[in-house]
């Protein structure tokens, strides 16, 4: 836990937050998943069926998912097992449950950024990395109360651990997408969409309501990868056969 007396400010224009300078974030990603977070493997899950529900509405199942910032590789490995083509990047976490399915530059159709970018110093240089590997972005982060709360009122702040450095309205939101000539969807409150053509706003929005439906339609549209990702990575796991001289 850390002990800090932390200055916020807060854009008049956009409403934005963000602390001063974070000279703590050394300290603050010793472990890059805090404690605090038992909400790790719910979310998850959660976020698996946001994923189905928004390749549905872009009516493309099938494109690769590159998940950025993708912690221990929960969700590449769910939307594998779901018959996604996704896979890890994370800079900071080792990949404990997607090992063999890192991403290495290829292109993608979408980057998802759960829990991401309430961390970033830079939000518009990291979206600039995201959307050199996909022109669609789906991320989740909270969106600042209106009043704003002060500093131990909201528990997204993330006091206790530090990580949690830029704070979103949905002004700010809108702008950051308009910069990097993106349309910007949302659910108002935690899950919003940044694509390069625009798509229904009522259309995702449906399909976030439906997404549980959504997932067992996918199910019978997708191949799940479970069994050939294991009979991949069992392969490159067998030592090379022995030559030996006749």
């Amino acid at each position: 836990m850390l002990d800090l007396k932390v200055r916020y400010m807060r854009c008049s224009k956009c409403g934005y937050v963000q602390t001063e300078q974070p000279y703590w974030l050394d300290r603050a990603y010793e472990n890059s998943v805090n404690d605090s977070d038992t909400g790790i493997l719910a979310r998850n899950f959660t976020n698996l069926h946001v994923v189905l529900a928004t390749l549905f509405a872009m009516r493309n199942l099938r494109q690769r998912v590159v998940d950025f910032a993708g912690g221990y590789g929960i969700l590449t490995r769910l939307l594998r097992d779901h018959g996604v083509e996704a896979l890890w990047s994370d800079a900071f976490t080792r990949n404990l449950v997607a090992r063999g399915f890192e991403h290495n530059g290829e292109p993608a159709g979408l980057v998802t950024a759960f829990e991401a970018f309430e961390h970033f110093v830079n939000p518009g240089l990291e979206l600039d990395k995201m959307m050199a590997t996909a022109p669609n972005v789906l991320l989740s982060t909270a969106i600042v109360p209106d009043p704003v709360p002060r500093p131990g009122e909201w528990w997204y702040y993330g006091s206790e651990h530090g990580q949690h450095i830029g704070f979103y309205t949905l002004d700010a939101l809108r702008i950051l997408a308009a910069r990097h000539r993106r349309h910007l969807l949302t659910d108002g409150h935690f899950y919003h969409l940044m694509t390069e053509k625009k798509i229904g706003a009522t259309n995702w929005n449906s399909c976030l309501r439906l997404k549980r439906i959504i997932r067992v339609l996918a199910s019978r549209r997708l191949k799940s990868k479970t069994w050939e990702d294991h009979v991949r990575i069992s392969k490159s796991l067998m030592p090379s056969p022995r030559q030996t001289d006749d």
